[in-house]
């Protein structure tokens, strides 16, 4: 792995009628697969790629549907422009490995907000502090969450010391916890949007803290990204508000160094069986 992981993760390379290719490497993983946030930031990149590298549109809504789990390797994302306005454009993304789909992406860019925002209610994660406290856990390779969550590995990752599933307890399934590219990739204000697109996906399952552990995969995911994250660590909140006997919704709110609004997500999982 390199300095700037995610800047490699994200490089996507054209190889003729709109087809663009990427290595995913071992560290972007939830276990054995590859984490389905990274393959939504991959998808992300492509679509940038194929209205042009100099537009200014950056991708403000993305919606993917997972086929498939691929292995970290050599994917294929096949692009088809829908519209190439000036404010927004529609690119459709399929990611595949081998001839076999994974991914079908949506994804919408557009303009970014700059200016403070009109209204903003208050959110449970600003009360989070700005910079992770010395009792938040940080999710390494030794740690049990981080010898699955192999995406901790490619950046600064670090969970709420309150959390009930690292305390062996159950509670409400809501995570919090504080997160921020490597340096080399952070300074790429790119590179920072795309993770931050990936932070949508990052927690572990908000349901470990009712109890239910084990694979809980993503059926359907929409992300939002508001505006470039400054500099500094995001703050990130999970919640589920229903839990069902199948699916559960989970429900992503990422805040910047600034308090701003940077992200927001919403995925349909399933539990794990049994």
């Amino acid at each position: 792995m390199t300095a700037h992981p995610f800047t490699d993760l994200t490089t996507v390379t054209a190889v003729g009628d709109g087809t663009f290719t990427a290595t995913i490497d071992p560290v972007w993983t939830i276990g054995p697969k590859v984490h389905g946030g990274c393959m939504m930031a991959v998808c992300a990149a492509a679509a940038q790629q194929a209205i042009g590298s100099e537009s200014e549109l950056a991708p403000v809504a993305v919606s993917a549907n997972y086929l498939n789990a691929p292995d970290p390797s050599e994917v294929q994302l096949t692009t088809t422009v829908r519209k190439h306005g000036r404010q927004v454009a529609l690119v459709d993304v399929e990611l595949s490995q081998n001839g076999r789909a994974a991914v079908s992406c949506a994804v919408t860019l557009g303009p970014l907000d700059a200016k403070p925002p009109r209204y903003q209610e208050s959110l449970d994660v600003s009360y989070l502090p700005v910079e992770p406290p010395a009792d938040a856990v940080p999710v390494t390779a030794g740690h049990s969450v981080g010898a699955i969550v192999h995406v901790a590995q490619g950046c600064e990752f670090l969970l709420d010391a309150a959390t009930p599933f690292l305390l062996g307890e159950e509670g409400d399934p809501v995570n919090r916890m504080w997160l921020r590219p490597f340096a080399d990739d952070e300074t790429n204000p790119d590179t920072a949007l795309l993770f931050a697109l990936m932070a949508g996906d990052i927690t572990p399952p908000v349901t470990m803290n009712q109890g239910h552990f084990g694979w809980t995969p993503t059926v359907q995911l929409t992300t939002y990204v508001r505006r470039r994250p400054a500099p500094g660590w995001l703050r990130v909140q999970a919640s589920s508000t229903v839990v069902g006997e199948t699916w559960f919704e989970e429900d992503h709110v990422i805040l910047d160094s600034t308090g701003q609004v940077v992200v927001q997500s919403r995925q349909l999982a399933m539990l794990p069986r049994g």
